[in-house]
């Protein structure tokens, strides 16, 4: 088998792996939360929101305070989805050795 057939067969493999791994990514579910868990909010693996849980006491605060809570709720959810993403990703693409080929960092 040439070096070249390597590499195709190595692409394919790695195409068919980074497909389940997109699969997978859509599945995930994070949860932020701020102020004491006060604002809870829940992204999906492709960053959408899918709920915000604002408790009763945090409903007293001044509205500048509420909106940078759920901003830093938000901030904190994105932030474990990028973990979350990459770490699926590099299963993905671990190990493959494709000869010649070096991953960007």
């Amino acid at each position: 088998m040439t070096d070249f057939t390597k590499i195709l067969d190595k692409a394919k493999e790695l195409e068919l792996k980074m497909k389940e791994s997109q699969n997978r990514i859509k599945e995930i579910k994070v949860k932020g939360v701020s102020g004491s868990n006060s604002v809870k909010i829940i992204l999906d693996g492709e960053g959408e929101m899918q709920s915000i849980e604002l408790s009763e006491e945090i409903l007293k605060e001044e509205k500048n305070i509420i909106e940078d809570l759920i901003v830093a709720a938000h901030n904190n959810a994105k932030s474990q989805i990028k973990v979350k993403t990459s770490e699926e990703i590099s299963k993905a693409t671990g190990g493959l050795g494709i000869p010649g080929f070096k991953w960007p960092l």
